[in-house]
């Protein structure tokens, strides 16, 4: 008798370990398809899964703290994915999905949730790529580059400049004035 509990006993200790390789390696397996950019990226946001797991283990953290901060990393992931799949880019834009009552922790101003609209820049700093609901609905932001926030602000000054000027879009002349360069002493 005891022989069948200790069979019975391996087998499910088998089962429980091939059932958790298994949905490891189910998390890990988008990954594949992608270069070592996303890759990286997505193993990145999986360890913040486990870090998130280990502080709910511990009960260092509350259970809503807890779903708040899963399904962000969820809205994340599928962000990212869904970006890597679109652009066939191994390249993931620095991302942040944040709910509706946490605009304030990136925006000085921040827009209402419901006049987002893809793509549209904010303050020269996020590009809104979409929301997500996991959850609840996470509104997921990319910071832009340097580069690109350079080109926009010479873009907005180079149009504020035209309508100053009187909206034709000719440079110099006398309808145009320049903004004085303070230079620091």
């Amino acid at each position: 008798m005891s022989s069948f509990h200790g069979s019975t006993r391996l087998l499910f200790s088998l089962i429980v370990v091939l059932t958790i390789s298994g949905m490891a390696m189910a998390q890990r397996q988008p990954a594949a398809e992608f270069g070592p950019v996303v890759s990286a990226y997505l193993g990145y946001l999986n360890n913040e899964q486990e870090v998130v797991d280990d502080r709910a283990s511990r009960r260092e953290i509350t259970s809503a703290y807890y779903r708040r901060n899963s399904n962000r990393i969820h809205a994340l992931r599928e962000t990212a994915v869904k970006l890597a799949r679109q652009s066939g880019n191994d390249y993931v834009p620095e991302l942040e999905a944040v709910a509706a009552d946490e605009f304030r922790t990136i925006f000085e101003r921040p827009p209402r949730a419901s006049e987002l609209r893809a793509n549209e820049v904010f303050a020269n700093k996020f590009r809104f790529m979409g929301s997500v609901r996991s959850g609840e609905t996470f509104y997921v932001f990319a910071r832009l580059d340097p580069y690109e926030q350079a080109q926009l602000m010479q873009r907005n000054a180079k149009s504020t400049a035209a309508v100053v000027g009187g909206g034709s879009g000719e440079t110099g002349g006398e309808g145009t004035t320049r903004a004085r360069r303070v230079v620091p002493k």
